[in-house]
């Protein structure tokens, strides 16, 4: 069942990139190791990020100095 939550959009590799300000190509390499440190959604040949794993990937690097 659908979630209304907007944190639990999918969003494209190119979405997230842009967001992280890093290149697809990272996102790539790091899925291909299988050192993603997002968790990812194969859909058919497609692939998606939660947003809300997304938030959680910055939360988990967030430094307070």
């Amino acid at each position: 069942m659908p979630s209304n939550d907007q944190h639990d959009q999918l969003l494209t590799p190119d979405q997230v990139a842009d967001y992280l300000q890093i290149g697809t190509g990272h996102l790539a390499n790091c899925r291909s190791r299988g050192t993603s440190p997002i968790p990812y959604v194969r859909v058919g040949n497609r692939i998606r990020y939660r947003q809300s794993d997304v938030h959680a990937y910055i939360e988990a690097r967030t430094v307070n100095a």
